[in-house]
C-alpha cells in the first residue's frame, strides 16, 4: 500500500470516519475477546476515546487494550493500542450522557461508568482505491503506488 497523505492526515480522515460512526471493537489484553462499544471523543483530548459500560463491562476492570475499527463504507481500518481506565471527571461524564448513551442503561447514571481509551499508537488504512485502480481489480492487472491508498503507523491520532 502506499502512502499517499501523511501520517497526520491520514490520523485526521481516521477521527472523521469515527464521528461519522462512532463504533469500534474493543478488548483488554486479557485473553477475553472484544466487543462492539459505542465511543465518544472530547475536542480537548483529541487521542482519548470514552466508552460508557456497565460497572461489570468486560473492560472496566481497566488496563491495556486493542481497539479495532472498521468505516461506515468499508474504506477505512484502523488498529488501536492503548490502556482503559475509568474517567471520573462528573463534569465530562454529564458533558457526555446523551439519549443515545441512556438508551442503553434503563436505570440511568447510577448504572454507568465512563471508561477512558488514552491511545498510545495506532496503525491506519485508508483503502479508496482510485478509479484506474478499481478497474484493475474487475478486469486484472496490478494496481501501481499512485493508484492504491493511503496507510499510517502513528503514536498520536490527533
Amino acid at each position: 500500500m502506499a502512502d499517499q497523505d501523511s501520517p497526520q492526515e491520514v490520523a485526521d480522515k481516521f477521527l472523521a470516519k469515527l464521528e461519522a460512526s462512532p463504533f469500534i471493537m474493543i478488548g483488554l489484553m486479557d485473553g477475553n475477546h472484544s466487543e462492539p462499544m459505542a465511543v465518544k471523543t472530547d475536542e480537548q483530548q483529541p487521542n482519548t476515546l470514552f466508552i460508557f459500560s456497565g460497572h461489570d463491562n468486560r473492560i472496566a476492570p481497566g488496563g491495556q487494550a486493542m481497539a479495532q475499527f472498521v468505516g461506515k463504507g468499508h474504506d477505512f481500518f484502523a488498529c488501536l493500542m492503548g490502556a482503559v481506565s475509568q474517567e471520573t471527571d462528573q463534569v465530562l461524564f454529564d458533558r457526555l450522557w446523551d439519549n443515545k448513551v441512556e438508551a442503553w442503561f434503563p436505570n440511568g447514571k447510577q448504572d454507568a461508568r465512563l471508561n477512558r481509551f488514552d491511545i498510545e499508537s495506532a496503525e491506519l488504512w485508508e483503502t479508496d482505491v482510485s478509479v484506474s485502480g478499481r478497474l484493475k481489480m474487475l478486469f486484472g492487472g496490478t494496481i501501481k503506488g499512485d493508484e492504491s491508498s493511503s496507510h499510517a503507523v502513528v503514536g498520536s491520532v490527533a
